[in-house]
């Protein structure tokens, strides 16, 4: 079966989301990738888990409407990774995130998704490190669990800023928590120069996958410019038995100067390009 593609709604965010769906479908995309992001996103925790169960159906016809499945819905409660992190130091807050996993969990079922993703936490100053760690354990562990008992695919991000910043720590979490899967994305180790050979032992945790153009120093660039292999790492894909939807995920904020490129242009040639590598992957494995 050939790989679904998905973009993010936060691909454009100077579009009304009515019209970013449409325009997702008119791109040629499978599913769009859904962030429920605090003070930054179209569509946030704040407005939408006042009735779940309704906002994520309404969110269903509307990606419906447009051609579209929902193929992931991606929480993060605050703006900056630390205030609302999974494993915070504060059991109030630690046990109010449980009360907003279980209502991404309701919304995401209503939105016709069978997959969430949330962040991993993060090292807190002032404790030690396997403080923070031991806490993301248990944390993300319950989680698992409950998606489970919900029949959903629970996953997280690894990124810059979290307590698996590296292939190795992202590994090593994926392992210590059975039945925890990875949102891949490549290019936040790109960034730090890391080769995408050491990122490539994570495709066996992957879930569901991110992909945009980048380099050593740029989180994102244009596709002709980027240091990310892709035949290369679809070809690993389709060597692992990935089965996810592949997401292209353009952003266009200011942040790591995520705000320079042509979002429509880029995003419809990497899924090109990955179309490609993919026929040619499948035809080499015959």
């Amino acid at each position: 079966m050939e790989y679904r593609y998905a973009c993010a709604d936060f691909t454009f965010p100077l579009l009304l989301h009515g019209d970013v769906l449409k325009l997702i479908g008119m791109m040629g995309f499978d599913g769009v990738d859904v962030g429920l992001f605090e003070e930054r996103s179209h569509l946030r925790p704040s407005g939408e888990f006042y009735a779940p169960a309704a906002r994520g159906a309404a969110l269903r016809r509307k990606a419906e409407d447009a051609g579209i499945a929902v193929a992931d819905v991606f929480l993060q409660s605050a703006f900056d990774f630390q205030a609302r992190a999974a494993n915070h130091p504060s059991p109030k807050v630690r046990a109010e995130e449980r009360t907003q996993f279980c209502r991404l969990m309701e919304y995401a079922r209503a939105a016709g998704s069978g997959h969430i993703t949330c962040l991993p936490g993060v090292a807190f100053a002032g404790e030690t490190y396997g403080d923070s760690y031991r806490r993301a354990l248990e944390e993300l562990a319950w989680r698992v669990e409950r998606a489970k008992e919900c029949g959903l695919v629970f996953a997280v991000e690894a990124h810059l800023g979290s307590l698996a910043d590296t292939p190795e720590k992202a590994e090593k979490l994926a392992a210590d928590v059975p039945g925890l899967t990875l949102t891949l994305d490549y290019t936040h180790f790109t960034k730090m120069g890391v080769a995408d050979g050491a990122v490539a032992p994570l495709m066996k945790y992957a879930s569901h996958f991110h992909a945009r153009g980048a380099a050593e120093g740029r989180l994102q660039t244009v596709v002709c410019e980027s240091a990310v292999d892709y035949d290369a790492v679809v070809a690993e894909m389709v060597k692992t038995g990935y089965d996810g939807f592949i997401g292209i995920e353009y952003t266009w904020q200011e942040w790591e100067g995520c705000n320079k490129t042509d979002n429509v242009s880029e995003s419809i040639l990497l899924m090109r390009k990955m179309k490609d590598a993919e026929r040619k992957a499948r035809e080499m494995g015959k």
